[in-house]
């Protein structure tokens, strides 16, 4: 192989948290979104909703004071994001809980271990606010992503069979929880 072979090429991932997004890194994102929508893997979007939308809302995201947006990056480049969400300050009863949000990778970056990254940056920013269990659910289409969380040692405790509405058409969705504190304890 030569040294320009792209076969060669090592993909670089990073994950952040994402403070505000510069006009390249909104376009980026927007992008991302609208070809993972396309693909069916949107985040509660069956259609892409227009640019502008897709930019009030990304940008809407960073005003929110209990939403986190952590932004995915191959190669420089935004591919994907995922939101912790924290709880409101009056649910005491629920303040050990957060939970994932509108986690996406945009098809043409799949295969190169961002998702994964993505998740476990969102765990370690859970943590690092001392939450003790990450929720998250997902439709029953959504192959790749159920194998993700499984193999990433979420427990699935549910199944909802009238879980969201894709082309007409009813779709299941499963619940999952893992308990992130050492021990695997709620204390």
């Amino acid at each position: 192989m030569s040294v320009d072979d792209p076969r060669e090429h090592q993909a670089v991932i990073t994950v952040e948290r994402l403070e505000e997004l510069s006009d390249n890194d909104l376009a980026s994102l927007c992008e991302a979104a609208d070809a993972a929508i396309i693909d069916g893997g949107g985040f509660g979007w069956v259609n892409p909703p227009g640019r502008q939308a897709l930019e009030r809302y990304f940008r809407g995201v960073l005003l929110v004071p209990e939403r986190a947006l952590f932004g995915a990056r191959l190669d420089g480049e935004l591919v994907g994001s995922a939101q912790l969400v924290r709880p409101p300050r009056n649910n005491e009863a629920q303040a050990f809980a957060a939970q994932v949000m509108h986690s996406f990778v945009a098809p043409y970056a799949r295969g190169h271990g961002v998702a994964r990254l993505l998740m476990q940056r969102v765990e370690e920013g859970a943590r690092a606010l001392g939450y003790q269990v990450l929720n998250l659910d997902v439709r029953a289409t959504q192959d790749a992503a159920i194998a993700l969380y499984d193999s990433m040692g979420y427990l699935r405790w549910g199944e909802h069979p009238f879980y969201a509405r894709v082309h007409g058409e009813t779709v299941r969705g499963f619940f999952y929880y893992k308990l992130l504190q050492a021990g695997g304890r709620i204390g």
